[in-house]
């Protein structure tokens, strides 16, 4: 059987690292791109170049992009799958109070740049009849305080996952949206400028998700045969469900 090649956004940590490492491990060659060319690094550091490519560049950068995909070595030219987990959370105060600036980059991160590495790439998910998993969020459905452009983003995504599979109909190309809740990684630390102590607050007790769980769900939807679509899947961890409707009253 040929070996199959994935690309994966935001690799340099989080959900993007543990998936990286899972299909790796599966025998996939992957393209692992990222912002922190560090880290991309040391990561082709630990792995042979014919099953690891990477390309540092910041996914808000268009031509940036466009030279990543167009430098793709010929055995990683063939994208059989694309996971589009690049993305952020910036900020946790109220719209009323909110930083623009954050806002126009979740925007520009979880939205356009989504869009712009789908829309570059699906000619060559449609030639290999391949798929395509995008990370979404549980805040694509529940609101709550602070979530406003980072909620109506993600929302986004799901929707825009949902109409791919519409528009991709009879290409054999399948489409996923995954929508985690409380999960443990990085995401914390940079909504909150580094702060660690919030991280760990939030995490303490609710045994969250972790990062290998996601990319363990990522290489199930992956490997699943190639007539079946998981359209939307939702995971929470057992310590989270849906809080009840605020009410004010005078």
């Amino acid at each position: 059987m040929p070996t199959k090649t994935v690309w994966i956004t935001g690799a340099t940590a989080g959900f993007g690292a543990a998936t990286t490492e899972r299909f790796l491990r599966g025998g996939w060659r992957v393209i692992a791109s990222g912002r922190r060319a560090e880290r991309l690094q040391a990561l082709a550091a630990q792995h042979d170049s014919t099953q690891l490519h990477t390309c540092a560049f910041d996914v808000r950068d268009l031509g940036a992009m466009r030279t990543a995909i167009a430098d793709l070595p010929e055995a990683f030219a063939g994208v059989d799958l694309l996971v589009n987990n690049a993305g952020l959370a910036l900020g946790t105060a109220p719209a009323q109070d909110a930083d623009l600036a954050q806002w126009q980059q979740m925007i520009d991160t979880n939205v356009t740049a989504l869009v712009a590495m789908t829309r570059l790439l699906l000619p060559r998910l449609i030639e290999r009849r391949g798929a395509l998993v995008n990370l979404s969020s549980i805040s694509s459905s529940y609101a709550y305080r602070g979530g406003n452009v980072y909620g109506g983003t993600k929302a986004f995504v799901t929707q825009f996952s949902q109409n791919l599979r519409t528009d991709l109909h009879g290409t054999g190309v399948r489409v996923t949206s995954i929508e985690p809740g409380m999960a443990e990684t990085e995401f914390t630390l940079v909504r909150t400028g580094g702060d660690q102590a919030a991280s760990d607050q939030l995490y303490a007790g609710a045994h969250p998700i972790t990062a290998s769980d996601i990319a363990e769900t990522i290489w199930w939807i992956a490997t699943l045969p190639p007539h079946l679509n998981i359209n939307r899947i939702e995971v929470m961890p057992v310590s989270q469900s849906a809080a009840g409707l605020q009410v004010h009253r005078d």
